[in-house]
C-alpha cells in the first residue's frame, strides 16, 4: 500500500503533462515524425517528408510566420513589380528556424538558392531600367518646334497641292479650249488666282476637319492632325491665299471668274465640308466644286458663259463619280471611323450604279461635242475607245464590287481624264474655220435678205 501511495504523484504528473501536450497540440508533432518514417518501409526519409514537417510546424506552432494569400497583380503592370513585390516575402523565409538539424543543410541550401535568385533578379532590373526609359521618353508630350525650312513642306500638305494642281490643270484646259486667240497673261494670271482660290479652299476643309481626320489612316497624319502648325496660321494662310487670289481673278480677269472663284470656295467649304457628315448629297455637290474650274478658265478667255464652258464643265462632274466612288469604295473602313456619310459606306449598291452611269455618260458628252462646235467629229471617234474602256472597268466595278475592281477603276481616272482633254484639245476646231464658217453664214443672210427686197 505504501508503495501504490508512492506511485501515485508521478502517475497523476505524468497524466497532466500529457493532458498538457494534448491541449496545445504540441503531442502530435512526434507522432507525426514516426508516421512518415513507418510508411516509409524501410526506404531513406525524403525531402518531401521534412518538408511537410516544416509546413506543419509554422501552420500550427508559430502562427506568426503562417503564409497569406498573395492578391492577384494587374494584368498592365509590370512583372518586374512584381519581382520587386516578392522581396519582402523572402525576407521573411529566413527568418524560420529549423525544427532539427536534420534540416539545416537543406535549408541552407534553399537559403542560398534565394540569395541567387534575389541577385539575379537585381541584375535583370538593372538591365531592364534603361531599356524601359526611352518607350516613357517617346511617350511624354514634346513641344513641337516649327522651322522655317519645313515651312514650305507643311503648307503644300495644308493646301492639298496634288488636288491644287488637278484644279489648275482643269482650268487651263477650259481656258485653251476657249474659241478666242490664246492670251498668255491673261492665262497666267487665271491659272494663278484659280491656285490661290484652290490653296484657301482646301486650307478652310482642313482646319473644320481636324478632329474626324484624326480618325482616319490616311488624313491622320495632316499637319493640323498632328500639331505641326496651329490653326490660327492655318486660318492666316487661308485668308493670304483667298483674298488675293478672288481679287486677282475679279480684277484682272474679269468679275465673271471672280464671282465664280468666290463661289466655289464658299460652295466647297460651307455646304460640302459639313455635307460629309450629314449625307450622302456632299458628293453631288464635291462634283459641282470639281466642274467650276474649267468654267472659270473658259469664262477667263471669253468672259461668258457659253454651251462650250457648260460642256467642259459636265465633262468633269461626269469624271468625278467613277473616280470619288471608286477611290472611296476602298476605304469605307477609313470613312466609318471618320463618321463621313459616304456611298460607299451607307448605300454600296447605289455607289456602284451611279459610278457606272457616269462612264457610259461620257461618252454621250463627247458624242455632244461637236454638236456644239467646239471640236471636229474625229473628237468622239477617237475617244471612242477610252471611253469604252473606263465603263467596261465601271461594268467590273458594279458586277464584282471589290478591292481590285474599283483599285483598276480608280487609277484609270488617273489617266483619263488628262488624255480625253489632250485629245479635245487636239480636236479643238480652229479659229479660221470658224471665221470662214461665220463669213459664210453672214452671206447667205445677206443674200437672203436682198431676195427679200423689191
Amino acid at each position: 500500500m505504501s508503495a501504490a501511495r508512492r506511485c501515485a504523484p508521478p502517475r497523476a504528473l505524468a497524466g497532466l503533462f500529457f493532458w498538457h501536450l494534448k491541449n496545445t497540440g504540441r503531442w502530435q508533432i512526434p507522432c507525426q515524425f514516426v508516421h512518415p518514417c513507418h510508411v516509409a518501409n524501410g526506404r531513406l526519409i525524403t525531402f518531401q517528408y521534412f518538408n511537410f514537417l516544416k509546413r506543419m510546424y509554422v501552420t500550427q506552432c508559430n502562427k506568426d510566420l503562417s503564409q497569406q494569400a498573395k492578391p492577384k497583380s494587374d494584368s498592365v503592370a509590370s512583372p518586374f513589380r512584381e519581382l520587386q513585390q516578392l522581396d519582402p516575402e523572402k525576407h521573411t523565409l529566413h527568418k524560420m528556424r529549423p525544427i532539427s538539424a536534420v534540416q539545416q543543410p537543406l535549408y541552407k541550401t534553399s537559403s542560398r538558392n534565394e540569395v541567387r535568385e534575389m541577385k539575379c533578379t537585381a541584375g535583370t532590373e538593372e538591365l531592364v531600367t534603361p531599356v524601359r526609359a526611352g518607350p516613357k521618353e517617346d511617350r511624354q508630350w514634346k513641344e513641337m518646334k516649327l522651322q522655317l525650312d519645313d515651312l514650305p513642306g507643311i503648307l503644300a500638305r495644308l493646301s492639298k497641292i496634288k488636288l491644287t494642281a488637278l484644279v489648275v490643270s482643269t482650268a487651263s484646259a477650259g481656258f485653251a479650249m476657249a474659241p478666242v486667240p490664246f492670251d498668255l497673261t491673261c492665262f497666267l494670271l487665271a491659272s494663278l488666282g484659280t491656285g490661290l482660290a484652290s490653296c484657301a479652299a482646301n486650307s478652310i476643309n482642313q482646319f473644320f476637319e481636324v478632329p474626324f481626320d484624326s480618325n482616319m489612316n490616311r488624313t491622320k497624319t495632316r499637319p493640323l492632325v498632328r500639331g505641326q502648325i496651329s490653326p490660327l496660321l492655318a486660318v492666316c494662310f487661308a485668308a493670304s491665299c483667298g483674298v488675293p487670289g478672288i481679287a486677282l481673278l475679279t480684277l484682272a480677269v474679269n468679275p465673271l471668274t471672280g464671282a465664280l472663284g468666290a463661289f466655289n470656295i464658299f460652295l466647297y467649304t460651307c455646304c460640302y465640308t459639313p455635307l460629309k457628315r450629314m449625307s450622302i448629297a456632299n458628293t453631288w455637290v464635291g462634283a459641282v466644286v470639281g466642274a467650276i474650274p474649267p468654267v472659270m478658265g473658259w469664262t477667263a478667255a471669253t468672259g461668258s458663259l457659253d454651251a462650250g464652258a457648260l460642256l467642259l464643265g459636265g465633262i468633269l462632274y461626269s469624271w468625278q463619280f467613277p473616280h470619288f466612288n471608286a477611290l472611296s469604295w476602298g476605304l469605307r473602313e477609313d470613312y466609318s471611323r471618320g463618321g463621313y456619310c459616304m456611298m460607299s459606306v451607307t448605300h454600296p449598291g447605289l455607289c456602284r450604279r451611279v459610278a457606272l452611269r457616269h462612264c457610259l455618260a461620257l461618252i454621250g458628252l463627247s458624242t455632244v461635242a461637236p454638236l456644239l462646235d467646239i471640236t471636229t467629229w474625229t473628237f468622239p471617234i477617237i475617244s471612242l475607245p477610252i471611253n469604252l474602256y473606263i465603263s467596261y472597268l465601271g461594268f467590273r466595278f458594279y458586277r464584282d464590287a471589290d478591292r481590285s475592281s474599283s483599285r483598276k477603276l480608280f487609277f484609270c481616272s488617273l489617266w483619263h481624264l488628262p488624255l480625253l482633254l489632250l485629245v479635245m484639245f487636239t480636236c479643238k476646231k480652229s479659229l479660221v474655220e470658224k471665221e470662214d464658217k461665220g463669213d459664210l453664214l453672214a452671206e447667205s443672210h445677206g443674200r437672203a435678205m436682198e431676195m427679200r427686197l423689191p
